[in-house]
């Protein structure tokens, strides 16, 4: 079966073809980072005029590059929510008018769950297959989110940020050390040149019965730490600030996820997923805590971590194998910002 996905949550516009729910034909993501960059955060505003102005060229070119015409799809996937209104309207609306006027069915996708599936893509089928029931993190600037997934729909959700999610409070923080934005990327560069233990960091979360992430807490740790600072901070401490507060940042979901395995025995595997998925340092410190385990970590290749729109394709797969064209007939729904229609929940 042939796909195409439409994203359009929050800051990237993505167009991608997947053939039979693995084989990327083509994926095209057009990033709106320089836009945003001078207002340190996106402006939904902004982010919805760059998707209007980038989703037709963006679709032309995946569908060029895939060698697939419209009439060889047997559906069209798109991003439903959660996400920013004005930016899910754009993706929803062009998807909406390519169904009626080509007469395909139209997949309306969760974008959280569909993170978990971009997670997959590198894997064979037998090995993704193998792995199920499993663990899956969803760590990125707007989510910080753990399941038990039993089966390629079965998504339950188990631990959830109380507040900040871990990508934001790595761009805020980030914000207040006066790095570019987006904040994540630029931690992890200053980290590897500094000592995690060169500066005590609170371990937050840290009773076992409350299965939940915060990260308020710590980013107004670091916000009183580097206001207590002369100005300008010097360049080691930096290093040495971002160290200490990206090790904690990611132990507090190592703790929890290390907690939810003992919970839930019957699991087969931990997938990462989301934006920070791309931390190389995250990635070390899940390896060597689940590796003595017996337990495998999958993260996603590095062109799925971020918003994209093969993992929105690939999760419509599923949703059309099981439920059939039939289901996705009906045009009847409109985005969510936040929280999901009870009645179009994957």
């Amino acid at each position: 079966m042939l796909i195409i996905g439409i994203e359009s949550s929050c800051d990237e516009t993505a167009v991608a073809v997947l053939r039979d729910g693995r084989q990327v034909l083509s994926s095209k993501i057009s990033s709106q980072i320089a836009r945003h960059a001078p207002f340190g955060g996106v402006v939904p505003e902004i982010a919805a005029r760059e998707h209007l102005n980038a989703i037709q060229p963006l679709f032309d070119a995946a569908l060029s590059e895939s060698g697939i015409k419209i009439g060889d799809l047997d559906a069209i996937a798109v991003t439903q929510g959660p996400g920013l209104v004005g930016a899910l309207l754009v993706g929803v609306s062009f998807a909406k008018g390519l169904a009626v006027a080509n007469n395909k069915p139209l997949i309306p996708v969760d974008h959280v769950h569909a993170h978990i599936h971009g997670a997959l893509l590198g894997l064979s089928d037998s090995v993704a297959e193998s792995i199920l029931p499993c663990l899956a993190l969803v760590v990125s600037g707007g989510h910080t989110n753990m399941y038990l997934v039993e089966s390629p729909l079965k998504f339950k959700l188990i631990a959830h940020t109380a507040d900040d999610a871990c990508g934001e409070c790595l761009d805020k923080v980030g914000k207040l050390l006066g790095l570019p934005y987006p904040g994540g990327p630029w931690i992890e560069k200053r980290a590897a040149h500094g000592d995690p233990d060169a500066i005590p960091m609170p371990r937050m979360v840290e009773r076992k019965s409350r299965m939940e992430f915060s990260y308020s807490g710590l980013k107004t740790h670091m916000a009183q730490m580097i206001a207590r600072q002369t100005q300008p901070i010097p360049e080691q401490m930096v290093n040495d600030m971002c160290a200490a507060f990206q090790r904690e940042a990611f132990n507090q979901i190592i703790r929890k996820l290390d907690i939810a395995r003992t919970q839930h025995p019957q699991i087969r595997g931990i997938v990462v997923a989301g934006g920070v998925a791309a931390n190389k340092k995250f990635r070390e410190m899940a390896q060597a805590t689940f590796a003595p385990r017996k337990i495998e970590c999958h993260f996603p290749d590095l062109a799925y971590c971020s918003d994209n729109a093969a993992m929105i394709a690939a999760l419509g797969w599923h949703m059309l194998k099981e439920r059939g064209a039939g289901a996705f007939l009906d045009l009847a729904w409109d985005v969510y910002a936040r929280y999901p229609f009870e009645t179009h929940a994957t």
